[in-house]
């Protein structure tokens, strides 16, 4: 390891920072919150950081930011929502629909999907789901994503037996894994849209003929 990278690695504020910049992921999709978790959890199989340091941090982080997406969304973007049309409303009634069919569920689901998460979560806030309830899903999906991620990267990093070898297996698994969800994803929804009925087709109306009277 570069001995410029070590001290900061190691510093007790890695973990403040890895909760700011996994709170700011959150409403702001570009920051790579998962790149860093990755490689925090590679450096975990050496000792330090702490694999349990890494994944609160990034647990609490998610829970976080996911509130502040979904406030924007409840007092920011609903009002906007309601003077446009379009994409925007057709996006907003899939995220209801889905909603609908799988509940909290789905705010698990989409924090495991780049950008999808915002999505979801701005979305919940616009169309006024309980906050409660809100926030016991995203506490749950924070926990699972923040194992998920940090455990990626200390399997890398374990495997490699050595950091920065292990964070990029970790992050090219994370993405293989990302790709094949996104492709069954796809897959299934092609297959329902195959079997789903297709609407009757209209027949056109017999010609009218005007009756002749005698």
């Amino acid at each position: 390891m570069p001995d410029q990278v070590q001290p900061f690695i190691t510093s007790p504020w890695i973990y403040l920072i890895v909760f700011v910049v996994t709170a700011v992921d959150a409403f702001f999709p570009p920051v790579p919150s998962g790149v860093l978790v990755v490689t925090l959890g590679a450096f975990a199989a050496a000792g330090d950081p702490t694999f349990g340091g890494v994944l609160a941090a990034a647990a609490a982080g998610a829970f976080v930011g996911d509130t502040i997406a979904y406030l924007l969304g409840r007092y920011l973007v609903r009002p906007l929502r309601r003077a446009s049309a379009g994409r925007a409303n057709a996006t907003a009634a899939r995220i209801r629909d889905a909603m609908a069919a799988w509940g909290g569920g789905t705010l698990i689901v989409a924090r495991f999907i780049p950008g999808g998460r915002t999505l979801a979560t701005v979305s919940a806030g616009s169309l006024r789901y309980p906050i409660r309830r809100f926030w016991v899903f995203t506490a749950v999906a924070g926990v699972a994503w923040g194992t998920y991620t940090t455990s990626i990267g200390y399997l890398g990093g374990a495997l490699f037996d050595s950091a920065l070898p292990g964070a990029v297996g970790g992050l090219l698994l994370a993405s293989g894994l990302s790709i094949a969800v996104e492709a069954g994803r796809r897959l299934v929804r092609r297959r329902t849209s195959s079997r789903s009925p297709a609407p009757p087709a209209t027949s056109p109306a017999p010609p009218t003929t005007r009756a002749t009277m005698e």
